[in-house]
């Protein structure tokens, strides 16, 4: 059967061969039947062998082998035997059956033949445009599989060659090409051999071209999606990475660190985020010049010193920032004059962008990006310098008003020490001299009384005494608004003081063996005094213990009691 349904039949030899041997089979066969009834069946198997050249080696062949067959059974089988006799109707009858069965079981055989080939070709263009679509809709890059798909397109179509281009290509002598579309959109074109049968052009322009062209499509828009696909993850990955670092920079900030702190971590995470770039924030000076306050090279370029300052020359990178206020962006080759601009070609530097630095609507300095190598910077590199700019303004502003709050309480601390002296020194020099002298006439007038005025010595002695308790109340008023103690012996004096005049006993542990800051003892001095009170109003305590320990540039300052507590953060005692 496949032998039947081959589109190549066997060769014409092989078919003259094979009817000689079907009528001598036959003829030989069917000698034993000779001369007696049903002829007619006899001659129906020479038809048999008719039907089986006809159908394999087409009409030509089989009316040839119809008129043979017909001529040997008339010879051997049709009386007078052993004569050729076609003059009767009966004769002539049995020859056009067998040519007529002939020639219509050449066209069942070429038709079912046409068919088979129309149905294996179908399943070969099939199995190619599902091996294609494996090759070309699997692949990350579609060019990648295009070699392999026009090689595997050619053997199936037993072309010599063929080249699938992504590409408009004219055909010339040696190839023919068909136009691939996507609606209006060219997609490439399909190149095979110009010597290519009309048929195999015929089949590839109306079932392979189509379905090429679906799947050039698809795989084009599956290389877009991919595409975009990784495209949206590596900027995903890079807007976290981006995220995590503006959170820790962030963290530094509202954690109140140092500017200086905050401007490394900056640098650090911009070379760690931008990749082998060089970074470098810049503050800007009255006198027109910049500070480098922090910086990071490449690896391998000399670094530049932090706390160097650069003139800014108008056509250098902080200088043309300084001048209009806006991001800019500035090349440092030999043909760049100004003192920055070669600073920088020695260290290497070949080209630079930078954003300025803006704090509180003041243009501070800049932050700049800059590379060794000829590749520009792109526009992405200065959109997160930007961003990290902005962290770097909040930074400078907090430290900023940090100063200033510092510098404000310093302020409210001297006002109010000086207030202190002031009162002190009204008081001992005003009140307490008033007081002592009352207290001195008062004694003089007792001791000119004579003999005899008990009352009015008794009176007398009443009102020394208390002018002397007043004093005494109004010395340790003064002492109160500023310890003379702690004026001349210090913190441990004055705590000791404090001590001893407490209504609670108090265990002391000083370490101190120096003199500090008189803010700090004055400080120290009165939460010390201030804790005692409430200790023996509150507490229901039977001791306090006072720890104090200086070291280097730390005081440490510890009370605790035995008593039952109740005090809460923001609320003071129960």
């Amino acid at each position: 059967m496949a032998l039947l349904l081959s589109q190549k039949r066997p060769p014409i030899e092989v078919g003259l061969i094979t009817a000689l041997m079907l009528i001598a089979v036959q003829t030989v066969a069917l000698l034993p039947f000779r001369g007696g009834p049903g002829d007619d069946a006899r001659s129906v198997a020479y038809l048999c062998g008719v039907l089986v050249v006809s159908s394999m080696w087409g009409a030509w062949l089989g009316v040839l082998t119809a008129v043979a067959s017909a001529i040997v059974f008339n010879y051997f089988y049709v009386a007078p035997f052993w004569s050729l006799n076609l003059t009767t109707r009966h004769d002539l009858q049995t020859v056009a059956v067998f040519i007529v069965a002939g020639l219509f079981t050449t066209f069942v055989a070429n038709l079912a033949r046409s068919r088979a080939v129309e149905a294996s070709e179908r399943r070969q263009e099939a199995d190619l445009a599902a091996e294609l679509a494996h090759r070309m809709l699997r692949a990350d890059d579609l060019r990648s599989t295009l070699g392999p798909a026009s090689q595997r397109l050619a053997e199936a179509f037993e072309l010599r060659s063929a080249a699938i281009k992504l590409q408009a290509v004219p055909g010339d002598e040696q190839w023919a090409e068909f136009p691939l579309w996507d609606g209006a959109t060219p997609l490439g074109t399909l190149l095979i051999p110009a010597d290519a049968p009309d048929r195999t052009r015929e089949r590839l322009r109306q079932r392979v071209v189509p379905s090429l062209e679906s799947l050039l499509g698809a795989a084009r828009e599956r290389e877009g999606i991919t595409d975009s696909l990784t495209a949206a993850r590596v900027e995903a990955t890079g807007l976290a990475a981006e995220q995590a670092s503006l959170r820790r920079v962030a963290t530094l900030v509202a954690h109140g660190a140092a500017p200086a702190e905050v401007f490394d971590a900056v640098t650090a995470e911009l070379c760690q985020l931008l990749g082998p770039y060089g970074t470098g924030l810049i503050r800007y000076e009255p006198d027109y010049t910049g500070t480098l306050v922090s910086g990071r090279s490449e690896p391998g370029v000399g670094e530049m010193p932090t706390g160097t300052r650069l003139r800014l020359d108008d056509n250098c990178l902080s200088g043309r920032i300084r001048r209009t206020g806006r991001p800019a962006a500035a090349s440092y080759d030999n043909a760049a004059a100004g003192t920055t601009a070669a600073v920088l070609r020695a260290l290497g530097i070949r080209s630079g962008v930078g954003v300025p630095v803006v704090v509180e609507g003041r243009l501070w300095g800049a932050a700049v990006v800059s590379t060794t190598k000829t590749t520009p910077i792109t526009a992405a590199v200065r959109a997160r310098l930007a961003d990290f700019t902005e962290l770097v303004a909040a930074a400078i502003a907090n430290a900023d008003s940090r100063a200033q709050l510092t510098a404000s309480r310093a302020r409210i601390v001297a006002a109010t020490d000086e207030a202190r002296r002031r009162l002190e020194r009204d008081l001992h020099d005003g009140a307490q001299q008033r007081l002592i002298s009352l207290g001195l006439q008062t004694r003089t007038l007792q001791a000119t009384l004579p003999p005899g005025c008990d009352v009015a010595q008794e009176g007398l002695t009443e009102i020394a005494t208390g002018l002397t308790s007043a004093c005494e109340d109004l010395r340790e008023i003064s002492r109160g608004i500023h310890p003379a103690m702690l004026s001349k012996g210090g913190l441990g004096p004055a705590l000791r003081s404090l001590a001893r005049r407490s209504a609670l006993p108090v265990e002391l542990a000083l370490d101190i063996d120096r003199r500090l800051p008189e803010r700090v003892e004055v400080t120290t001095y009165y939460v010390v005094s201030e804790a005692l009170t409430n200790a023996a109003k509150h507490a229901q305590a039977t001791v306090v213990h006072v720890d104090t320990a200086a070291t280097d540039a730390i005081l440490r300052l510890s009370i605790r009691d035995d008593g039952v507590g109740g005090a809460g953060i923001g609320r003071g005692p129960d």
